[in-house]
């Protein structure tokens, strides 16, 4: 069943619950806060220092009879985007077989794969939802800073993995301490390995500690500097031109 839906069907699946969620809990606008889309849906969030994971959905026993409540253990974490993006992916496990009805797809034949891919999604759904993201994206001309400020629960990565589920042509690079940590297009094909251009422009934005753009041949580079005291991540963006051809945008360079 889950083979034959086509990845429009998927997204329209996820975009819709991810909608109903939000709508339920009130919220109308960037940020998201998903401790209070977690008490809208009735979810108890609670501590716990000792877990392993970041995260973990359970249910507790209720006292004198009555009915298990649904929780979300969370482990303390300092950074505000990982308890952030941690409980949005409880509360996708939460909410995946509002996702699986939808599809007209029985929850009970999904793998654990399937159910952890459809968390994931929902998290990012939750955290930046597609319909106000697609808009404010394009609205802020693709700047990851600008929308950072206005998506402050997500993380820098998360909005640049967003961003390829989005129409627009681009790979988005990200590096940390000085090397390539992953790259990805939603391009058709193999994703080139980094050019002289994309090479020069994060180096520039390593470096100088602000923000660099490059463009030509088809091309249109910009590099964020997401650095910290005992940390240096830059995130790349290449948008590609509609019409112009990966094979004869791109020149192979060793990072």
């Amino acid at each position: 069943m889950f083979s034959c839906l086509t990845a429009e069907e998927w997204a329209a699946g996820l975009d819709a619950v991810a909608r109903e969620v939000l709508d339920a809990a009130g919220v109308d606008g960037p940020p998201v806060d998903p401790m209070a889309v977690a008490r809208a849906l009735g979810l108890t969030v609670a501590t716990d220092d000792r877990q392993q994971g970041r995260a973990r959905y359970v249910r507790l026993r209720g006292l004198r009879g009555r009915a298990s409540r649904p929780t979300v253990l969370l482990r303390p974490d300092p950074r505000a985007e990982r308890c952030h993006w941690a409980l949005a992916h409880e509360i996708g496990e939460h909410v995946a077989h509002r996702v699986f009805h939808r599809l007209d797809a029985d929850p009970r034949t999904a793998s654990p794969r399937v159910r952890e891919a459809v968390a994931n999604q929902m998290a990012g759904r939750l955290l930046l939802p597609t319909l106000w993201f697609a808009a404010d994206a394009a609205a802020d001309d693709w700047d990851l800073v600008a929308l950072k400020a206005r998506y402050s629960t997500a993380s820098h990565e998360l909005i640049a993995r967003r961003m390829l589920e989005l129409p627009a042509s681009a790979i988005l690079s990200v590096f940390d301490q000085g090397r390539l940590h992953w790259r990805r297009s939603n391009l058709p094909g193999r994703v080139p390995p980094p050019s002289p251009g994309e090479i020069r422009c994060w180096q520039s934005a390593h470096r100088g500690q602000a923000a660099e753009e490059s463009a030509g041949s088809g091309t249109r580079i910009r590099a964020w500097p997401i650095h910290e005291p005992d940390w240096k991540r830059e995130i790349l963006r290449t948008e590609i031109a509609c019409d112009a051809e990966t094979s004869e945008v791109f020149e192979t360079s060793e990072v």
